[in-house]
């Protein structure tokens, strides 16, 4: 698929995996609509890619049919990354015999499985309505985000995996019903990724580089524009569809 002759969606867009997913799709022509909450960087990004910014929340239906409607504004709407994600570790009954808590449980379900579901089907209701691209219907790609931690979950990991792994649960599903209006549907799981989350400065820096030390090879945190060719070769490949593939040097996450 040429991404070139369209829109592009990518949900936290603003830094991160997601940043780095923009910034190729707008470097391939696409016309790129950044989703994020972070109105600041939200907007210096778009406007870096000459796109547009949209704040919205992915869980709400019609913030991000906002972000639907301003793509489709820029050009046909072809392409979601949908790159938005949270987490909140804790154990399911802590050290101290507490319970997680049932609302941290349900916010990072809400925004990294709920919120990626609402974010596809309206993305996806749209590019519906496109005119085909090619002469075997293809009207669009997605690509969902989801994490290694859905296979190899983490001690404290109990919220975050589950709302990963109904990511790639929900994969095959649903690109089994958009097969029928041209639309591919396909999940990426990033291993150890270099991103904001980590920090700056010297002690930060020592802790990524422990952590590189569990990568198969390289033994190193990927880089987020290697997450993002992967992401791009997902969604330009016509043959991949329906497929959950690890992005990460090989690494298998211990239990902590």
């Amino acid at each position: 698929m040429d991404v070139s002759k369209g829109s592009a969606i990518i949900t936290g867009g603003a830094s991160g995996l997601g940043e780095a997913c923009a910034r190729r799709l707008a470097a391939a022509g696409a016309k790129c609509v950044i989703l994020d909450m972070n109105e600041e960087t939200g907007k210096k990004v778009a406007s870096e890619l000459g796109g547009e910014f949209v704040k919205a929340d992915v869980a709400d239906p019609d913030q991000v049919q906002v972000a639907v409607d301003t793509a489709v504004g820029l050009a046909p709407l072809r392409a979601l990354v949908n790159g938005a994600g949270i987490g909140a570790a804790g154990r399911t009954v802590d050290r101290k015999g507490e319970p997680f808590k049932l609302e941290n449980f349900e916010f990072v379900l809400r925004v990294n499985l709920v919120g990626t579901f609402n974010c596809l089907r309206l993305a996806a209701a749209m590019m519906a309505k496109m005119e085909p691209l090619d002469a075997q219907g293809q009207r669009g790609a997605i690509v969902n985000m989801a994490s290694v931690a859905a296979f190899d979950g983490q001690i404290g990991q109990c919220a975050y995996s589950a709302s990963k792994g109904g990511v790639v649960g929900m994969t095959l599903p649903i690109a089994r019903d958009l097969a029928a209006i041209g639309i591919r549907v396909n999940t990426v799981a990033p291993g150890l990724f270099d991103t904001p989350i980590y920090g700056t400065g010297e002690a930060s820096e020592a802790f990524k580089a422990k952590l590189g030390e569990s990568v198969l090879f390289p033994k190193r945190l990927g880089y987020p524009d290697e997450l993002a060719s992967m992401v791009m070769e997902l969604l330009t490949n016509d043959y991949m569809n329906g497929e959950t593939v690890r992005a990460d040097g090989g690494v298998r996450l211990p239990p902590k």
